[in-house]
C-alpha cells in the first residue's frame, strides 16, 4: 500500500484550478519531489496533504488512513495527520533555545519530560547539533537553523516528511552540502518524504522520483534519469535542463516501429530513423503530425562534434558551421548553424573549433525525442 495516495485532488481559487484533478502516490521510503515553475500547483498540493489548505474535490490517503475525502466530508486536522513539516522560513522561535524548539512537538503531544529530553538529544545528534541544546536560536547560522527545523520535524517520528523549499534560504555551497546530508538522513531513517522545489539541480540530486507540474496538472512522473533523458512532453523538455528544440517544417513519416524525419542542412537533407520509444504523439493521441507542427529534441551534451569531412560507416553525420563558442571550465559550449533557421547548442570537451569552422555533428537516434 502506498504511504501517501492522492486521487482526483482538486483546488480552485475562484475560477482558477490551482490543482486540477491530480492522481499521485508515494511508496514507503521514497523521496518524491514536486517540481515546476511558480504557480504550477506544487506548494498548494503539499499544503492540501498537510491539511493547511482544504481541497475542493478528491481524496488523500496516508497508509491505511483516509485523511481527506471531499465526498464523505472527512477532513483530519493537521495536528492529527502525523506528518513532519519543514518550510522555507524554518519558523524557528527566537525566544526558545534549540532544545525548547525541537521539544515543542513532543510537549504538545504530552510526552513526559524525561522522554522528551531523550528524544531531542537523539535527533540533535542525528542532524549534527549535539551539544547545542542550550544555544539560543538567534546565535545560530542559517544552516544550523535549518537543522533545528529538520530536528523538530523528525523528533516525534512522523509517518511522512513534507518539505517546502527547505534549502532555498541557504547560500549555494551550503545548499549543495545539505542536499547530500538530507539524502543520507532520509535513507538511514527509511522516511517517506514529499519535497517541493523549483530548483532543478536540487530535484535531480535528491529525488527517487520526480513529479513535473505545470498549470495545475502533472506533465510527467519518473526517475530523474527518465525525466531528463526522456521528457514526456515538450514542456518538460524545455523546462528541465538545457536542450535543443528543432522545429521541423516537413511532414514526419510515422510507422509502428518509430518515425523517419528528413533534417534540412546547408547541403543535402539528412534522413534520421527514430525508434518507437523516441516518439511522443500529441500526448499519446496517435495523430499523424502535420507540416510545421513537429519538433525534435536533444540535449547539448548528447551531440558529438567532429571535423568537417569526417565519415563513419553506418552513421549519418549532420554538417554545420560554428556560429559562436564560449569557455565553460571543463568544456566548451558551441552554437552550431545546421541550416538557415536552426542553430544547435553543443557541449564538448577540449579546445575544439573556432568561429566559422565547418564541422559535423554526430547524433545517435536513441538520444532524440520527437514531439508531434
Amino acid at each position: 500500500m502506498p504511504e501517501i495516495e492522492l486521487r482526483r485532488l482538486t483546488k480552485r481559487f475562484g475560477e482558477h484550478a490551482a490543482v486540477n484533478a491530480i492522481d499521485l502516490s508515494a511508496e514507503q521510503g521514497e523521496m518524491l519531489t514536486l517540481l515546476g515553475p511558480s504557480g504550477c500547483g506544487k506548494t498548494t498540493t503539499l499544503r492540501m496533504i498537510a491539511g493547511l489548505e482544504e481541497p475542493d474535490e478528491g481524496t488523500i490517503r496516508a497508509g491505511s488512513r483516509m485523511v481527506y475525502d471531499a465526498a464523505n466530508r472527512i477532513n483530519i486536522p493537521t495536528e492529527n495527520r502525523g506528518f513532519g513539516m519543514v518550510f522555507q522560513s524554518y519558523a524557528i522561535w527566537p525566544h526558545m533555545t534549540v532544545l525548547e524548539n525541537v521539544a515543542y512537538p513532543l510537549k504538545v503531544r504530552h510526552v513526559p519530560k524525561s522522554k522528551r529530553l531523550e528524544l531531542v538529544r537523539k535527533v540533535l545528534d542525528m542532524v549534527g547539533l549535539s551539544g547545542f541544546e542550550d544555544r539560543a536560536t538567534t546565535r545560530l547560522s542559517g544552516g544550523q537553523q535549518q537543522r533545528v527545523a529538520f530536528a523538530r520535524a523528525l523528533v516525534f517520528e512522523p509517518e511522512m516528511l513534507l518539505l517546502d523549499e527547505p534549502l532555498s534560504n541557504l547560500d549555494a555551497k551550503l545548499r549543495e552540502q545539505m542536499r547530500f546530508e538530507l539524502k543520507i538522513m532520509k535513507r538511514r531513517l527509511g522516511l517517506t518524504a514529499l519535497y517541493v522545489t523549483h530548483d532543478q539541480e536540487e530535484a535531480l540530486t535528491l529525488s527517487d522520483r520526480l513529479v513535473v507540474m505545470n498549470g495545475g496538472i502533472i506533465e510527467q512522473i519518473g526517475t530523474p534519469q527518465e525525466v531528463y533523458e526522456r521528457p514526456a512532453t515538450r514542456f518538460v523538455a524545455e523546462f528541465i535542463g538545457k536542450g535543443n528544440m528543432i522545429e521541423l517544417a516537413d511532414e514526419v513519416q510515422h510507422s509502428r516501429d518509430g518515425a523517419v524525419i528528413s533534417l534540412r542542412t546547408f547541403s543535402d537533407p539528412v534522413r534520421i530513423v527514430l525508434p518507437a520509444d523516441a516518439v511522443r504523439l500529441d500526448g499519446g493521441s496517435g495523430r499523424t503530425s502535420v507540416a510545421g507542427k513537429s519538433c525534435l529534441f536533444i540535449r547539448p551534451e548528447k551531440i558529438a562534434l567532429l571535423a568537417d569531412g569526417a565519415d563513419e560507416v553506418g552513421r549519418h553525420l549532420i554538417p554545420g558551421k560554428v556560429k559562436e563558442r564560449a569557455y565553460a571550465g571543463d568544456h566548451q559550449e558551441y552554437l552550431i548553424d545546421v541550416n538557415e533557421h536552426t542553430t544547435l547548442r553543443v557541449m564538448a570537451a577540449g579546445n575544439g573549433w573556432d568561429v566559422g569552422a565547418p564541422v559535423r555533428l554526430r547524433i545517435a537516434p536513441g538520444d532524440l525525442v520527437l514531439y508531434g
